[in-house]
């Protein structure tokens, strides 16, 4: 009887081909079985194939088996370009390969790979490495495919077409040619294959690079091991009162509400009230309430209650939200209740065929629930829009920060066939754009649950702050520029100019009200108060610094070009006052933005400087002080940004949160007294929000009080 425990006993054919075998059941499941090593250098490797394999990996796995891997990233237009700037090559391609990862996790079957795969990385017994063209300057991708099975004593080599992904194995046409090291017939091929394998890994192959990558990967395959192994730990959702209970047991695609999940009973009457409204409605919660826990908790409950009247029923989420860190963050809260969504951004062909294979399974009964997560930018484009068309069954829209789903160009994409509507935000009503406001309340019903930043801090939902308003006066030139725009805008709206026009930045008064706004947020004095501010707390971290879009309008007005209000504050930051800090910004790559979150997280950066990247959705619960250089009149955005600092985090009772207030130049004629009236209204409507909930609201009122003496403002 032949060994089928060794290489030579499982009768190893010399080739294989899709028309007469099967490359998984025929080939490598039986060669694994038989394996102490595996290494392969392939143009493509997925962690889907991990998955593919199941079993084999896991009883390779517990032999001690181990891997190395080498494999070339896809290079989109956007890192060619990168490259061709200069940027490092090696951080560029690492950055390639890590984006495939995540790109993975959306895979159900890839994770399940990767979560395999972070056993192995977690005990030392696979590594990976990139492989790249580097030759005259032409950067190029590896697209060799070779492979080797050890058993300690004889070696199975192959070569072929098949790359290291499910649908290299199970789902493409390929063929792979097979040479045994104790053939005398291949010996001399199998010997000269697993030496080009050896020079690979340790970079003597010449006109190729290999560098390192596992230390890389680690993050993202080991956060993916978590998410696999919290699917198997689900609970239902402590009743007390709550519509639908959730099963322990789901199907496929369902999501589950985790045992680990404290849900809070406010969360739980939020979700009672949605119910009650038919699955329709709005929850307007402060920011740091955890709005999206209780949208999913609803989503889990929906499903169930839907399971109850008919155990084959389906369910598609689909959860919208601004930008694009947003929807990875909220791939991660759904990954704890057992579902890993298709995130829809960028490029179509990344997201598309799994979104219609999901909507195809959930029409034929192959899996009884999925999600989508998109983007605001993605969810209004044709090609989504048209996969929404294909599909008839049970639609739950959720949207995140929903007050943006009220503009003209996303409202008429909202789908009428959506039977289950949940709109989230903390300010849903529209700046200045009633038409909007109605849009939003008419096709998500009316706010069914509410709950501000009072009732939260008074709950313990967000934590106490204290509030330092700081006096910032505007010098002659900005006092003058103010005076002046503030005229043309008073002209325009005594011209009859259609008020709505105040939401368009691109009208002549929207433009006109931004230049003032810019005006306010860009004075010059407030440099010379942050500095002040922060050098008080120059030891401490967790400090976020909100600084003004843009340049100051002057500088437009004078022809010059100068330094950006963020460049300033990170200059005097990082050289003069010599804090870690980094900057937060549309510019910043989302790989980067990961890492500075985690290094402020932990404490390793003192201080983020950003603009408006902030303002919605982001988590920085450990965040401990804000500075509001930027000084919107806009409810929604400070508002957003007070929430921000507010989040619970272990060890923070406390927040302090320092404003700086713009008033007139004192004794200065550049300004018509009832501008300045106007202007001083608009300042202290936010300083009254902010100090209404302070722990120091007498002291804050205090400071004002000179000011509105000056100008008769005790009326506010």
């Amino acid at each position: 009887m032949p060994d089928t425990a060794s290489l030579r006993g499982f009768g190893v054919e010399s080739d294989y081909r899709s028309d007469r075998s099967n490359m998984v059941e025929d080939f490598y499941l039986p060669a694994l079985a038989a394996s102490s090593s595996y290494d392969r250098a392939v143009g493509y490797f997925a962690a889907s194939v991990i998955a593919t394999l199941g079993q084999g990996v896991d009883d390779f796995a517990m032999r001690g088996g181990t891997m190395r891997i080498i494999a070339s990233p896809y290079l989109e237009l956007a890192d060619l370009k990168e490259i061709e700037e200069g940027y490092e090559l090696r951080e560029v391609l690492k950055r390639a390969a890590l984006r495939d990862l995540e790109q993975a996790v959306e895979d159900e079957r890839a994770e399940r790979g990767l979560g395999k795969l972070g056993r192995l990385v977690a005990e030392g017994r696979v590594d990976f490495k990139l492989a790249y063209v580097a030759e005259r300057g032409r950067v190029g991708m590896y697209h060799e495919k070779i492979g080797v099975f050890r058993d300690g004593r004889d070696a199975v080599v192959f070569k072929g077409s098949a790359n290291e992904t499910r649908s290299g194995l199970v789902g493409n046409f390929e063929a792979i040619e097979v040479y045994r090291s104790w053939d005398p017939r291949d010996a001399d091929r199998a010997a000269r294959i697993r030496k080009d394998f050896e020079d690979l890994w340790h970079d003597r192959t010449a006109t190729l690079r290999v560098v390192p990558f596992t230390e890389a990967a680690k993050v993202v395959i080991e956060r993916s091991e978590r998410a696999t192994a919290d699917r198997c730990d689900l609970d239902e959702l402590p009743t007390g009162g709550a519509p639908i209970p959730t099963s322990h047991q789901q199907p496929t695609g369902v999501l589950s509400i985790p045992a680990s999940l404290a849900v809070r009973d406010y969360q739980m009457e939020a979700v009672q009230n949605w119910f009650r409204n038919r699955c329709r409605g709005i929850l307007r919660m402060a920011t740091g309430t955890g709005k999206t826990l209780t949208a999913l908790a609803a989503a889990a409950q929906l499903g169930s209650f839907l399971r109850r009247n008919d155990s084959s029923a389906s369910l598609l989420t689909v959860v919208v939200a601004p930008y694009q860190h947003l929807v990875d963050q909220w791939a991660k809260d759904i990954a704890r209740f057992g579902v890993t969504p298709i995130r829809a951004y960028e490029s179509t062909r990344r997201w598309s065929s799994r979104a219609h294979n999901l909507l195809q399974n959930l029409a034929l009964g192959g899996t009884h629930g999925g999600v989508i997560v998109t983007t605001n930018a993605t969810f209004g484009g044709k090609p989504f829009q048209e996969l929404l068309e294909t599909y008839n069954g049970p639609l739950l829209l959720i949207a995140d920060e929903a007050h943006n789903l009220g503009a003209r160009h996303l409202r008429t994409q909202l789908p009428e066939k959506a039977q289950f509507r949940l709109g989230l935000s903390a300010t849903p009503e529209r700046w200045f754009d009633e038409e909007g406001t109605d849009a939003l309340t008419s096709y998500f019903d009316d706010i069914v649950f509410e709950m501000g930043i009072g009732e939260a801090i008074r709950r313990g939902a967000l934590c106490r702050y204290t509030y330092t308003p700081v006096l910032v006066e505007l010098d002659t030139e900005e006092a003058e520029l103010y005076a002046e725009t503030s005229a043309k805008i008073a002209k325009l709206i005594a011209a009859g100019t259609d008020l709505r026009e105040t939401a368009d930045t691109d009208s002549p008064l929207g433009r006109l009200l931004k230049k003032r706004a810019d005006i306010i947020g860009h004075a010059r004095g407030k440099l010379e108060g942050v500095r002040a501010e922060i050098e008080k707390r120059r030891e401490s971290g967790h400090q976020l610094i909100y600084c003004a879009e843009g340049r100051h309008p002057l500088l437009h007005e004078q022809g010059i070009t100068g330094p950006r209000q963020i460049d300033q504050v990170m200059s005097m930051v990082g050289n003069d006052l010599h804090m870690t800090a980094a900057r937060y910004t549309s510019e910043t790559k989302r790989v980067d933005r990961q890492d500075i979150l985690r290094r402020f997280d932990s404490n390793d950066l003192q201080v983020i400087s950003s603009m408006r990247c902030l303002d919605e959705g982001v988590d920085v619960p450990a965040s401990r002080t804000a500075y509001l250089l930027a000084s919107s009149s806009n409810p929604r955005q400070f508002i957003q940004r007070r929430g921000r600092v507010l989040r619970r985090a272990p060890g923070k009772e406390l927040a302090d949160i320092v404003d700086f207030v713009v008033v007139p130049p004192a004794g200065g004629d550049a300004m018509q007294h009832e501008t300045e009236r106007r202007l001083l209204r608009r300042e202290l409507a936010r300083v009254e929000e902010f100090a209404r909930l302070a722990e120091n609201e007498a002291v804050t009122l205090d400071v004002l009080r000179p000011v509105r003496d000056r100008y008769g403002l005790f009326d506010i």
